[in-house]
């Protein structure tokens, strides 16, 4: 018997393809002080990170990569230096060495001014002076050098340094006074915002520092607004730095990762969104926030942003009130902005292009926002841009053409193919005929025989049913109400010689 295959069409959506979920982040946006808003926050995160699936960036990960935190406080990094003296004292240098690198790695976590700074100096001067006791010139140069290339009139305690290691310490300092300096320019988005150098405040921007080429921490701040910590090379003749603190500034990484606004421009948010979200490397980032129109209920909602489009994907949301959302709107949400979809009527979106929460304020008899309804089931559609807000919902009978529109291509498609493979049937039976006929011994030529008359059959059901489907589908597609984004339908046939497929993919 010949070898058959079964032809199959495949109808599918895109989450079914089992894709590997793109990596996100949650950030909130809004007051983020608010109590409300971080407990929320933080519920709406471990509803999403419970979930094997998916790769989320946790908020430890996000103030580890932004905003790094010391594991030490001042007063246990102080204890720590003054137990690396003892070691010096004792001539345990190595073991002084190590507890002065480890504080160091610490102290440049601690927040900007006198207090890190003068923990930061205390810390050079004794890797210098136990450098300098292992025979280790260079590095007990450097040490010393950390201190006085920004603080050139330094000078050195006589009570706690000996005279050798006071001279070898003016010496550098003559030295460095007559080394090139490089102009370091730094402006910020906020005029006269403080500038700091390995924590020592410096000046106020917009300035220009004359300073020896090397390696520095820069932190920029006003008020509340603090720039991301930062190494820069001082190299060159000139060194122009520009520091967005408008945008940095607006970012809180504890106890919960926030955007902070105050204006009341979603643009600019969902704008400082995305660049945050290029900023660590993720696919997705999602806004979530508490919307308090001027009456009616309050809501949680979230925005999912593409970072490489700079888009808006989808928005969604809950009423909600108190601290603690509900578990099962939770969950909802979470379905609602990892898939477009979501089974619970909890998380509403609206199908005329605005969410609720933009809605007047009068209710109906049920407390919902008037207008062309809610679609409750929450559209998985796409929307078109960062300006959109509501995902757009494709009406069922245009869904439908688009269904039998496709597999009617696909079957008329699959008909080609089958023609192709029965001529060629027909190829090699005619070089095996005698005078037109097929002799009664020849199996092979039997074997061709009956599978041109099954191809025969199979090519007559699929133009049949090819043709039917499209003209169903045509006739759906002029009935059906026009939708603004067509969803997208792409059809496959592929053939390997003995037989082919046929596949219809879309998401609807």
């Amino acid at each position: 018997m010949p070898d058959f295959r079964i032809i199959t069409f495949l109808v599918t959506a895109l989450p079914a393809l089992g894709l590997a979920a793109p990596q996100r982040m949650i950030v909130a946006s809004g007051d983020c002080k608010d109590a409300e808003l971080g407990s929320q926050a933080n519920a709406f995160l471990g509803a999403l990170v419970s979930r094997p699936e998916q790769d989320v960036l946790s908020a430890e990960g996000f103030s580890e990569r932004l905003f790094p935190q010391p594991s030490k406080s001042y007063e246990d990094l102080q204890r720590q230096l003054d137990t690396a003296q003892d070691h010096f004292y004792e001539n345990r240098n190595a073991k002084a060495a190590q507890l002065v690198d480890e504080a160091l790695q610490q102290i440049n976590r601690l927040p900007v001014g006198e207090a890190r700074r003068k923990l930061f100096v205390s810390a050079q001067l004794l890797h210098g002076i136990n450098y300098r006791a292992m025979s280790r010139q260079k590095e007990s140069d450097t040490a010393f050098r950390n201190v006085l290339r920004l603080q050139p009139t330094y000078a050195l305690d006589p009570d706690y340094f000996a005279p050798s290691v006071r001279q070898g310490f003016e010496k550098l300092r003559r030295e460095m006074n007559q080394t090139r300096k490089v102009k370091l320019s730094i402006r910020s988005t906020l005029p006269t915002s403080d500038v700091y150098l390995d924590g020592l405040k410096v000046g106020q921007s917009p300035m220009t520092l004359d300073v020896p080429a090397g390696t520095y921490d820069l932190t920029v701040m006003k008020g509340d607004a603090i720039s991301f910590p930062r190494q820069v090379q001082a190299q060159g003749v000139d060194t122009p730095l520009l520091v967005d603190l408008a945008y940095e500034g607006s970012i809180i990484a504890t106890p919960f990762p926030c955007l902070t606004t105050t204006d009341g421009s979603d643009e600019r948010t969902l704008s400082h969104a995305v660049r945050l979200g290029g900023t660590l490397g993720v696919e997705e980032v999602i806004v979530v926030r508490l919307e308090r129109p001027s009456s009616g209920p309050k809501w949680f909602a979230a925005t999912v942003l593409n970072v490489e489009g700079g888009q808006k994907l989808r928005e969604g949301g809950f009423k909600t009130q108190g601290l603690d959302a509900p578990a099962e709107a939770l969950s909802a949400l979470v379905d609602f902005v990892t898939t477009g979809r979501s089974p619970s009527n909890l998380v509403v979106m609206n199908s005329n292009g605005r969410a609720p929460w933009e809605q007047p304020s009068t209710t109906d008899k049920n407390g919902a926002p008037p207008g062309n309804g809610l679609d409750v089931s929450a559209p998985d559609r796409l929307t078109k841009g960062v300006t959109g807000t509501a995902s757009q919902s494709t009406p069922g009978l245009r869904v439908a053409s688009y269904v039998l529109l496709g597999t009617g291509v696909a079957a008329l498609g699959g008909a080609g193919v089958v023609r192709l493979l029965a001529q060629k049937d027909v190829n090699d039976l005619e070089k095996r005929l005698e005078n037109g006929r097929i002799r009664s011994t020849d199996r092979e030529s039997l074997r061709l025989r009956d599978s041109l008359v099954q191809k025969n059959n199979l090519l007559t059901g699929l133009l049949v049913g090819g043709g039917a489907a499209a003209a169903t589908g045509a006739v759906l597609f002029l009935l059906s109400p026009s939708a603004e984004v067509p969803p997208p339908v792409s059809v496959g046939v592929a053939t390997d010689g003995d037989g082919f497929s046929a596949s219809l993919s879309g998401t609807f």
